[in-house]
């Protein structure tokens, strides 16, 4: 695939505040913030940022397609005053819902004075259903997971928007858009669920759907035909006589949400994170190509039936450490190692909270290792092989060790370093990715998945929990997407990895450069080498410093690239990550090494000569810059 890289040629970089990344892409993941002045701008909420975006990073940022449909269900079922949040499923809901109100007792709004929760129907929630042309509810399975909206105080918006960011459990915008065309043309209707006063539980009313869905078995599904790379826009739905209305409702994103074309996406997905589909083959033919995962990920008896989909990355991580505490009980986490932002919120915030090794370095092996020995128990330990955006790596073979000896498990997230560069499983218990990135490429879907190791010490506690509570949210399209996007994967990862080693080389020589993270040049290289494949590279990110915030400030608006959150595209990018991840807490992570000023790039597959060049072109404007 990896078209778009191409495109992204100096001429047709985004230039413009708030243009999508890649441009006019409905779904883009990223948005342009080409100034380091825009970028201050964004963080404090100036319009003239705000208002020109169409689209950003979804979890920071609420498509339009999805603010639409959410003020459509304002406007027919809410009541003044209120706010709506949608979600894909009836149980995200009520987890949004437990968390609005546990943080309620503390929000203050702009009048100072406490609100206080009158009661618990002050939240309520509204799930859609899709109905057959009876008006009776259509017993298939995408009527449990279509959608459901949460109806709130305005001012407690904000809580429930926090919820949405840290736990990645919000509705996609493609699920968004074609909901929006169900509804409005009285396919989908709402049914209010009222939970409270001992009527029937979330579980209870999931169970009554159809068998297949009451236990999440991953099955095969033959071979079917796809559809054109990109998709087509649905067009309009309102002639219930119409002879086509049946095929276009079964198979573009109604009754079944092209169910069978999706879960063969979802098989072929599930395959390649195994690593026993390596081969750039469309869909029919990839799910008859598969070989055994052994040769790339190491472990005997790995199974596609050991991954686990998600809309996200860190929904991903959500759902991991939720199953974690339902399997283990409730237990601090430790997170080692500096990490992406919301992953730390997530263990702080849900269960009893966890303890942070911010350094992820020897020293701080130590200290768990003493305190391990002197007792204390925790739930798992969660770091990232390389970290984000510092680009160090943990102790593995240590911490592996450390796991086994004091009975936790070890959670790595290894989307930076990815499995083709390293092979983390062999010392995880669980490994978690975000498939938005390096994955997908294309910058225009999101995803993410667990992947369990099934020669765990706990793979029989942890399997036992996924099986019963695992809740497949993955939109049908959104798979599809990623699929496609997905197929030359394995052919992109060289071409990025010689390019990402050629700029730092570049940027090591230079006198303005104060430093560079890569995991090549790191102190923990070791670590790295250890769990490097043998033909593995060093991965696509790293992130620069400079003598100085002006030096910082000049060669970011200078540089010939595109600017704006994300990762692991197929055209290179950056953001000065620090100053958007940690606005509000910059001297916090500055303890840790990520200065305000840091810049963070991710390199794509722009010819190698082409992206030196304009790596020496931003130098070069540096020369003049008056010294710190």
């Amino acid at each position: 695939m990896a078209t778009l890289a191409s495109d992204l040629t100096i001429s047709a970089l985004p230039t413009r505040v708030g243009q999508s990344i890649p441009l006019d892409t409905p779904h883009a993941v990223s948005v342009s913030l080409p100034t380091w002045e825009a970028c201050v701008a964004y963080e404090k909420g100036e319009d003239w940022v705000v208002t020109s975006m169409r689209n950003a990073y979804p979890r920071f940022f609420v498509d339009f397609k999805i603010r639409n449909f959410e003020k459509t269900l304002l406007h027919d079922r809410g009541k003044p005053g209120e706010a709506a949040m949608l979600f894909p499923s009836l149980r995200a809901a009520e987890r949004c819902k437990a968390f609005v109100i546990k943080q309620s007792v503390a929000i203050k709004p702009l009048s100072e004075e406490t609100y206080e929760l009158r009661s618990k129907e002050d939240i309520h929630i509204l799930h859609l259903v899709l109905l057959k042309d009876d008006d009776s509810e259509a017993a298939t399975e995408s009527n449990v997971s279509l959608m459901t909206a949460v109806f709130l105080p305005s001012e407690l918006y904000h809580v429930a928007k926090a919820f949405w960011q840290h736990t990645g459990e919000g509705v996609s915008s493609r699920r968004a858009d074609f909901c929006a065309i169900l509804y409005k043309d009285g396919i989908l209707k709402i049914k209010q669920d009222q939970l409270s006063g001992g009527v029937e539980s979330e579980q209870s009313w999931i169970n009554k759907g159809p068998r297949r869905y009451r236990k999440t078995k991953l099955t095969d599904e033959s071979s079917l035909p796809t559809l054109p790379r990109g998709g087509s826009s649905p067009r309009k739905i309102s002639n219930f006589g119409d002879p086509d209305y049946l095929p276009y409702i079964e198979e573009r994103f109604g009754r079944n949400l092209s169910l069978q074309q999706s879960r063969s996406a979802k098989v072929a997905i599930r395959r390649r994170i195994t690593g026993s589909l390596v081969d750039d083959l469309d869909l029919p033919a990839a799910l008859v190509a598969s070989q055994p995962a052994t040769s790339v990920r190491g472990i005997q008896d790995l199974s596609e039936d050991d991954v686990y989909l998600y809309p996200g990355g860190i929904n991903a991580i959500f759902n991991t450490h939720q199953a974690l505490l339902q399997g283990r009980g409730r237990r601090k986490c430790i997170m080692f190692g500096f990490p992406y932002t919301d992953t730390l919120k997530i263990l702080e915030k849900w269960g009893p909270g966890c303890v942070f090794y911010g350094h992820g370095n020897a020293h701080d092996l130590d200290d768990l290792e003493d305190r391990c020995r002197n007792g204390e128990k925790f739930l798992a330990l969660f770091c990232e092989m390389p970290g984000n955006p510092l680009l160090k790596s943990p102790d593995l073979h240590r911490i592996h060790a450390l796991g086994r000896k004091f009975d936790f498990p070890i959670v790595v997230d290894e989307t930076i370093g990815n499995f083709m560069n390293v092979n983390v499983l062999p010392y995880a218990d669980i490994v978690v990715s975000s498939l938005t990135k390096v994955f997908s490429g294309d910058s225009n879907v999101m995803g993410g998945c667990a992947l369990l190791n099934p020669l765990s010490l706990y793979y029989r506690t942890l399997k036992s929990v996924y099986e019963t509570e695992y809740e497949d949210t993955y939109w049908a399209e959104d798979a599809i997407f990623m699929e496609r996007n997905s197929r030359d994967f394995i052919s992109r990862i060289d071409r990025i990895n010689h390019n990402a080693e050629a700029i730092c080389e570049v940027l090591r020589q230079s006198q303005h450069v104060k430093e560079v993270f890569y995991p090549k040049f790191c102190d923990s290289r070791d670590y790295y080498d250890a769990v490097r494949r043998s033909n593995g590279g060093y991965g696509g990110l790293f992130s620069i410093t400079f003598p100085s915030t002006a030096t910082a400030i000049a060669f970011y608006d200078n540089i010939e690239v595109a600017k704006g959150p994300s990762l692991g595209t197929n055209f290179t990018l950056c953001s000065p990550y620090t100053l958007l991840a940690h606005y509000n807490e910059l001297d916090w992570a500055a303890r840790y090494g990520a200065q305000a000023d840091l810049i963070r790039f991710s390199v794509g597959l722009e010819g190698t000569n082409e992206l030196v060049a304009r790596f020496k072109r931003a130098l070069s404007t540096l020369d003049n810059t008056p010294p710190p």
